[in-house]
């Protein structure tokens, strides 16, 4: 006799909506005999995300009422962290979707396959955010994985898109099979892969085998540290960001990043803080490599894409010294860091999309010369968007920094939280470089851009919200604060 596990709707419902969303789509597709344009699927993605944020509002409700649940066989978990970092990745699918709407329009690509894979990688991403153990972490690292590799290269007529997907496919490969290594000695060392589980087993027991325990969580690690770009293990990504369409690598930043991060703090904050002396010391050498290779390397840069990159590198340092902090403040300052990270990144891939102009190539610096005085607003939403990044005060990336360094500092992390400022003012540089040229003397061969009503306002939504909540910090502290990890 076979038993069916008891299955809790409300929970799984985000990843059905994204997954059906997708099959929808597709299906639509197959049964047209006209070509769906972008418009269709972007409107799909946004429906999805909107409904999404519904199923959020009820699934709060119900954390808030009757604590964390777990379902399919404790296999997946609903907390207010889960909660919270789907409705991210619902409100970045949503950005990315009108700024790859009009990219795809621009550049006269399949619209489709395109949305389909996006959609398709963002519930891959959200199964990962609710994942309650390692087998179905691996299953949604996949999903996610399988569609960015198809988008990192889905320009065929570029050679450069094409390298970019061949070396993110590798690394990518790579870095899943170390995870599944990792979680096989995991398994050896407790008996089980469920998160809450291995959190019993540890709490409860002697480890028999430390070595295995060990082994299994670097390896567990190293290959997340792969997929959020941390050093050493960031290689990949310069490249990968360069030679991407430039939707997908900010679909790939913010994405990408919830997810992984995610798994990240739930594995070792939730399943391993009995085992700090085993991953404290090597996460203690990524974050400090984060910080340094992310500040220091990007100011070389004369590509933005690869400067972006770098910057990216350096704000997952960041995030990552919320899990080297530990404890509620740590999480607190890691999610609010990506609650607030995601719409500032789109927002900036966006109006880089646009200065790409057709054929997505015009991405050197020189570019950017002088772009505030042909176009105001746009070169101005740009030099705003930089500053954020960089920690401007009165803005969310002021106080995204100020509460993840403010959280190490808590633990004793006083170093780190030294350097991680250090490395804020080097990577303050290149932004305030880039800030300046902005405003430099017009380029005589400048000529303006046209900016998408889809795109700008994703542009608008995202200066927006930096300034906003960076000067009306309550509504996104208040959320952090309540969506701490939690053990059902």
């Amino acid at each position: 006799m076979i038993h069916a596990p008891s299955i809790h709707y409300l929970t799984i419902l985000p990843e059905l909506i994204f997954l059906g969303a997708s099959f929808a789509l597709l299906l639509a597709a197959g049964l047209n005999r006209k070509v769906l344009s972008a418009t269709t699927g972007a409107v799909l993605t946004t429906v999805a995300g909107i409904a999404t944020l519904v199923v959020n509002f009820f699934q709060w409700h119900d954390v808030s009422t009757h604590g964390a649940t777990v379902t399919i066989a404790k296999a997946v978990i609903q907390d207010g962290f889960s909660v919270v970092a789907t409705g991210v990745i619902a409100v970045g699918s949503m950005l990315s979707a009108w700024v790859m709407r009009d990219y795809l329009a621009r550049d006269r690509h399949r619209a489709t396959e395109f949305f389909v894979l996006a959609l398709s990688a963002a519930a891959g991403a959200i199964l990962m955010v609710q994942a309650n153990d390692l087998i179905v972490v691996f299953l949604g690292l996949e999903i996610l994985s399988l569609g960015l590799y198809v988008l990192v290269g889905f320009d065929r007529r570029r050679s450069g898109s094409n390298e970019a997907a061949l070396k993110y496919f590798l690394l990518g490969g790579f870095a899943s099979a170390l995870f599944i290594y990792g979680a096989a000695l995991l398994y050896g060392a407790t008996g089980t892969t469920s998160l809450t589980g291995i959190s019993y087993f540890l709490s409860a027991n002697a480890v028999l085998r430390p070595g295995l325990l060990a082994a299994g969580a670097i390896l567990l690690l190293v290959a997340l540290a792969f997929k959020v770009a941390a050093a050493p293990f960031h290689m990949w990504s310069p490249d990968t960001y360069e030679g991407a369409p430039t939707p997908v690598t900010g679909f790939m930043a913010a994405i990408v990043k919830v997810g992984a991060l995610a798994v990240l703090l739930r594995l070792f904050l939730m399943s391993l803080p009995t085992q700090t002396d085993l991953w404290h010391p090597v996460l203690y050498v990524i974050v400090i490599a984060t910080l340094v290779v992310g500040s220091l390397v990007g100011l070389v840069q004369r590509n933005i894409k690869r400067l972006l990159a770098y910057s990216s590198i350096n704000h997952a340092g960041f995030i990552l010294l919320g899990l080297f902090a530990g404890g509620a403040r740590g999480v607190q300052g890691s999610l609010y860091y990506l609650m607030t990270y995601v719409p500032v990144v789109i927002a900036t891939f966006a109006i880089v999309t646009v200065v790409g102009g057709r054929g997505d190539t015009n991405h050197d610096l020189t570019a950017y010369r002088g772009l505030a005085r042909r176009q105001p607003v746009l070169g101005g939403t740009l030099a705003l968007l930089l500053l954020v990044q960089a920690g401007a005060p009165f803005t969310t990336g002021f106080f995204a920094k100020l509460s993840v360094i403010t959280a190490a500092v808590s633990d004793g992390g006083v170093v780190v939280s030294v350097i991680a400022m250090a490395a804020a003012a080097a990577a303050g540089y290149y932004y305030l470089r880039t800030v300046l040229s902005l405003f430099a003397a017009d380029d005589p061969f400048g000529e303006p851009v046209a900016v998408p009503v889809g795109s700008a306002s994703v542009i608008a939504l995202g200066a927006s919200s930096a300034v906003i909540f960076g000067v009306w910090t309550g509504p996104l502290v208040a959320l952090a604060h309540h969506a701490t990890l939690l053990l059902p």
